[in-house]
């Protein structure tokens, strides 16, 4: 069957339709989506493994989840053009499907929240748990180099550690976090870094103009955001040309435990995946590199602003 024929044939069906729908929105677990679009979770299983034969979506297994998102760019962008063009945002499946998935995005976030209320006051410990602070960091200070980091925003700032660590070096520093218990052990620990300021904020809306940073920094956070494309996203909008974005998150694990005990939407990330979302944000790979020897696997990612695709590069 040749391409088009299989994406139409996918598409001819309006549970399926509205699938599409949601996924533009976010990456969905399997029972999440059967529980928008109420029905079962076999149903939309198989309506998943058409779209995902048909290459309009793709599966991704985490332990024992298993969630769905957009297929590949040659694929999804003209179907979404062609669906935008015929109006279906307007369809009242689709809105009713809409608010529906807001239940979902709330009942992530207030589980995500409370935990991080409950464990504010041992998050570097908690954190300290999986490889070595230590090492992370003075990878992480090789990776950003000796120079001034000018405008410094370390989004998802918990205690304030990153801020403690680069603020020294640069000229304006800001830390952001949704929890309010958190912040405030930060500006304790911060109390004597006099051009740092913290804000309580979401990192999927960042309280910056476009271009105004110059270097972001997402340190063991991602793995908790419902959304990490659009997290990236957003880090990449308030760079300015040639700002750097460094990631350091998990490489793929099975410790299930961590998403029940630990809050985790996502159990570590692939460089592919990773390198994907830099080349949708506009961010050309500087640097990937792996750090082992805890139970868990750290990786780095750091990304220069470009505005432009760029090509994949190997994990050093």
């Amino acid at each position: 069957m040749t391409e088009p024929l299989a994406i139409f044939r996918a598409l001819a069906d309006s549970t399926r339709l509205r699938i599409v729908a949601l996924l533009r929105a976010m990456e969905l677990s399997v029972g999440e989506l059967a529980q928008v679009l109420g029905q079962s979770q076999p149903r939309v299983s198989r309506h998943v493994k058409i779209l995902c034969d048909a290459g309009v979506a793709e599966r991704r297994k985490e332990g024992s989840w298993v969630f769905v998102a957009l297929g590949r760019q040659a694929v999804t962008v003209p179907v979404l053009a062609a669906l935008d063009a015929w109006e279906m945002a307007g369809d009242p499946w689709v809105v009713a499907d809409q608010a529906r998935l807001s239940a979902v995005r709330a009942d992530r976030a207030s589980a995500a929240e409370s935990w991080f209320e409950a464990n504010a006051g041992q998050w570097d410990a908690i954190r300290s748990l999986h490889v070595a602070e230590s090492e992370v960091e003075a990878a992480m200070g090789a990776a950003l180099g000796e120079g001034s980091l000018g405008t410094l925003v370390d989004i998802g700032t918990g205690t304030g550690r990153m801020l403690e660590l680069f603020g020294p070096r640069a000229a304006q520093a800001l830390g952001i976090d949704r929890s309010s218990e958190m912040l405030r052990l930060a500006r304790a620990k911060l109390a004597d870094l006099g051009h740092a300021e913290l804000r309580q904020a979401d990192l999927y809306a960042l309280p910056l103009a476009d271009g105004a940073a110059d270097t972001a920094i997402l340190h063991h956070v991602l793995h908790f955001a419902q959304q990490p494309a659009a997290a990236i996203g957003e880090a990449a909008r308030v760079l300015g040309p040639g700002g750097r974005l460094l990631i350091v998150d998990f490489a793929p694990h099975e410790r299930e435990e961590l998403r029940t005990r630990d809050a985790h939407a996502r159990l570590g990330f692939s460089d592919e995946q990773m390198l994907g979302w830099f080349d949708r944000a506009g961010l050309a790979p500087v640097q990937v590199q792996t750090l082992e020897g805890g139970a868990l696997t750290v990786k780095l990612w750091l990304g220069r602003k470009t505005g432009e695709s760029v090509e994949k590069v190997k994990a050093a």
